[in-house]
């Protein structure tokens, strides 16, 4: 294991179909043909950072079954390291994902394999990685485990809050930086709260993704806004995934957080052009690097 960024996460199939408008409770709405995608938050973090061409490796699980081999083929398709990835006797996890014209999506999650991956699976895994991307829709303890020792092991800690849930105050001290959305921002918060105050919660930074706004990079010596490229949204899937990739491809590389982060306001603008989530994700010849 040799990969500068380590992706501990989740891998899913996305089962995805265009609505013109969501059902309510009680309610039948006809929608669009399915369009399976490879997604999942890991597995989209390390294909968005693995098509920068950082060198990249996922920890995870998926299961033995069509879904799990598409994954694996999309992961190494764009470089990613799969010797992490183990096959559960659990169905791969599947995302039931609508979208409706404007391009915004909701989405369920069943996560299946990915609630397989435990804390064991993280030990000794960390010789010469820069940067750890950790979201959450792994088990909490497998997350909690995998920021102690990353720590431990100097490597920087980058944690996706993503979806939201509460994490040990000593867990959440040991992030180097905290990656959340406005909502999530506001989950830890409280609503309409000072972005600095994230630092309060114990990371040493945070960046908070505003979508077509672009981010905040929050530092102990302030605030910078990132403004993000102007373009036509065609479905946001995995656009916070392609930001964290992309971030912790700019991170490992040496690459100060600001400027990290205006690189992946770059690479989520992108992929919002396209459908699907990791498809949608760019290259850096894509960008223009």
């Amino acid at each position: 294991m040799n990969s500068d960024v380590l992706v501990v996460g989740s891998a899913n199939a996305d089962l995805v179909v265009a609505v013109d408008r969501r059902p309510g409770g009680g309610e039948t709405v006809l929608g669009g043909d399915t369009v399976l995608s490879p997604g999942g938050k890991g597995a989209n973090t390390a294909v968005a950072a693995g098509r920068l061409g950082a060198d990249v490796a996922l920890l995870g699980a998926v299961g033995d079954d069509p879904y799990g081999r598409l994954l694996l083929d999309s992961l190494r398709a764009a470089g990613v390291d799969t010797g992490l990835v183990r096959t559960s006797d659990r169905p791969t996890g599947i995302a039931y994902i609508t979208v409706t014209p404007d391009g915004e999506n909701a989405i369920l999650v069943s996560p299946g394999a990915n609630s397989s991956l435990e804390p064991a699976d993280v030990e000794a895994v960390f010789d010469g990685v820069e940067v750890m991307v950790v979201s959450l829709e792994v088990p909490l303890p497998t997350v909690e485990h995998a920021v102690a020792r990353a720590a431990e092991n100097g490597v920087k800690v980058l944690l996706n809050l993503s979806p939201a849930a509460k994490l040990s105050p000593e867990t959440l001290g040991r992030i180097d930086v905290l990656l959340v959305n406005e909502h999530e921002a506001a989950w830890l918060t409280g609503p309409g709260a000072d972005f600095r105050k994230l630092l309060d919660l114990g990371p040493r930074a945070a960046v908070v993704t505003l979508g077509a706004a672009g981010a905040v990079v929050v530092e102990a010596g302030g605030s910078t806004e990132v403004a993000s490229p102007k373009v036509d949204a065609v479905d946001t899937t995995g656009a916070g995934d392609a930001f964290a990739g992309a971030l912790a491809a700019s991170l490992a590389d040496g690459a100060d957080l600001v400027t990290a982060a205006k690189r992946a306001v770059r690479v989520a603008a992108f992929s919002v052009t396209r459908p699907g989530a990791q498809p949608s994700y760019p290259t850096a010849a894509d960008l223009g690097e």
